[in-house]
């Protein structure tokens, strides 16, 4: 059993956060080289996990997720869904955190780390694109729930006001530029739904998805279910050119205050690249 095995699942969320060399999994997790040696074999032999040289003097190997593995991310996710709700949480459903809870302590903990290697997400224009734009002096990365999505009623707190956040974005679009920062924004809606979007909106900037909870995983993200999907929470991440994240905003409740305070955090971001 691949996730019957909590050591599996706590090997699994550290490969997909980017530790896939044998030393900072065992950093991570703190787990005996002895038994993580077993771990990694079995998960390679069931074919979530295979091996990739890196070095061969002396023979050293990462450990990277197959399409298998990626496969199963939802699934972590889910499970941190549930725990974050129903462990840490009162059991209610909200798109937004308290400022005490555990949510806003791991969204406030990832200043200073840097995104992982090769993280590409499908995009609005059709192709693959990093979480970081390798052309400026940085990034604003901003996750919501999704566009166009009837809540229900009660609305889940913090959920709505996903098409109001965009089009603020885009209409301080020219500011970013001028700043020498792009802007991305990604939720768990598929390509075509976001691509149908972003064309009715005239949004300028690429939206990702996330719909394989890719992004989710590698950086441990607040999700919710809502209407019938894990969806991210709303939140913003500042990042420089070598992809670390110098500044988080979370939770976003003053979605245009959000925006702007964001634009000035990567100005000033990109004025000290």
């Amino acid at each position: 059993m691949v996730l019957g095995d909590w050591w599996n699942v706590l090997v699994l969320r550290e490969v997909a956060r980017g530790h896939v060399r044998f030393d900072a999994l065992a950093a991570e997790i703190g787990l005996s080289r002895k038994v993580l040696t077993e771990r990694l074999g079995r998960l390679v032999a069931h074919g979530v996990l295979h091996r990739s040289l890196y070095q061969r003097r002396p023979v050293r190997y990462e450990y990277l997720l197959t399409d298998a593995g990626v496969a199963l991310l939802p699934l972590l996710v889910a499970m941190q869904d549930w725990g974050d709700r129903w462990v840490l949480g009162d059991g209610s459903v909200t798109a937004t955190a308290a400022a005490d809870g555990a949510e806003h302590a791991r969204v406030h903990a990832l200043a200073g780390t840097r995104l992982p290697d090769g993280l590409e997400l499908p995009g609005t224009q059709g192709a693959d694109l990093p979480l970081v734009s390798p052309a400026s002096a940085a990034t604003v990365l901003f996750t919501y729930p999704g566009t166009g999505v009837e809540w229900g009623e009660p609305p889940i707190p913090g959920a709505v006001g996903c098409t109001l956040e965009n089009r603020i974005f885009r209409d301080a679009w020219p500011d970013f530029r001028r700043a020498g920062v792009d802007l991305r924004g990604a939720s768990t809606q598929l390509p075509h739904e976001q691509a149908e979007f972003a064309r009715a909106e005239e949004v300028p900037y690429p939206l990702l998805s996330d719909a394989a909870h890719q992004l989710a995983a590698a950086l441990r993200l607040p999700m919710f279910r809502g209407a019938g999907r894990l969806r991210h929470k709303r939140l913003i991440l500042i990042v420089d050119a070598e992809r670390t994240v110098r500044h988080t905003l979370f939770p976003v409740v003053d979605i245009p205050h959000a925006v702007a305070e964001s634009l000035r955090l990567a100005a000033d971001c990109a004025r000290t690249a």
